[in-house]
């Protein structure tokens, strides 16, 4: 395979928009935020927009839903004075909840993949990742291939967790304030075998804002795109679905759609993770890099960033 290619996920944190609103009031447009917080509007949930959009330029992509553990039902009592996961719990949702099991299916069905978003301290607990897993397979109707950690959070164990609970990738290596290929131009075989790890190349947050200078940020994407064009490398990307609201979040939207229709010109292989692992990969062929990179590895890296 001499092409390169372009991974679409998006992490699917909060499609409800609840608590941000009274912080992003007190900043700028109180109105705005208020009503959008308190009526019936939801500028985050933007599934049927994200599908349009790609069904437009004739592609699909990753989409990774979170199951939170309801903090009322499995917390401790030392869970509880724990602000971290009061934020976790606020803005939680039900995965189980008859509009998003509607838009998995829908997902499903239309060709994008549906894959699991570990919860925030799933990385260091198995019984909780294969909990998340079972009820998200459950709701889909069948196995998923595989995912990202909330937060990009690693532990220890946690990929040989995804091995042994049968996934067969991970997407979470990567930083939500810089970009670039610092884990590689390929996915690579932690354990030499049928489990590879894509790393992420672009969070969208890492950008220049858009909406305030859309020249500078598609200088950096650009910048990216060629480097991996030049390189043959699986550049993957996170696009949360929030950041394709217009009104709150202007120029993302314009971003990605720049960002695609680029790669598609150049000829390069675009679509989901799973898609790509089960058509380049599935067979434990060379195209992932076998460096025995290791978590530690990788975490060594993300402290020295």
């Amino acid at each position: 395979m001499s092409e390169f290619a372009l991974c679409l996920t998006h992490d699917v944190d909060r499609p409800y928009k609840t608590y941000q609103g009274l912080f992003y009031a007190l900043q700028s447009n109180p109105g705005y935020h208020l009503r959008t917080l308190l009526g019936r509007e939801n500028p985050y949930w933007q599934f049927e927009d994200i599908m349009a959009l790609e069904r437009d330029l004739g592609v699909r992509s990753s989409f990774y839903f979170l199951n939170e553990p309801s903090l009322l039902r499995t917390g401790t009592l030392a869970d509880w004075f724990d602000p971290k996961n009061w934020i976790e719990h606020l803005g939680r949702y039900d995965i189980e909840a008859e509009a998003i099991t509607e838009v998995i299916h829908a997902l499903d069905d239309g060709g994008w993949e549906v894959g699991i978003h570990g919860s925030f301290r799933s990385c260091d607990d198995f019984d909780r990742l294969r909990t998340e897993k079972r009820e998200l397979e459950s709701v889909l109707g069948r196995d998923i291939l595989g995912g990202r950690q909330h937060h990009l959070k690693l532990g220890p164990r946690t990929w040989q967790y995804h091995r042994e609970l049968g996934l067969k990738y991970d997407a979470s290596p990567g930083s939500s304030s810089t970009h670039g290929f610092q884990h590689g131009y390929r996915p690579f075989r932690p354990f030499d075998d049928e489990f590879v790890v894509f790393p992420l190349t672009l969070m969208e947050v890492s950008l220049p804002d858009p909406g305030r200078s859309f020249e500078s940020a598609w200088a950096e994407c650009e910048q990216l795109l060629v480097e991996a064009e030049a390189n043959d490398a699986v550049m993957t990307v996170l696009w949360h679905p929030r950041y394709f609201n217009d009104d709150e979040f202007p120029g993302y939207r314009r971003l990605y759609r720049e960002v695609v229709a680029w790669a598609l010109d150049r000829g390069a292989w675009v679509g989901p993770v799973g898609d790509y692992y089960r058509e380049f990969l599935d067979d434990g062929g060379s195209e992932a890099t076998r460096t025995g990179r290791t978590r530690e590895t990788v975490q060594s890296e993300h402290e020295a960033e």
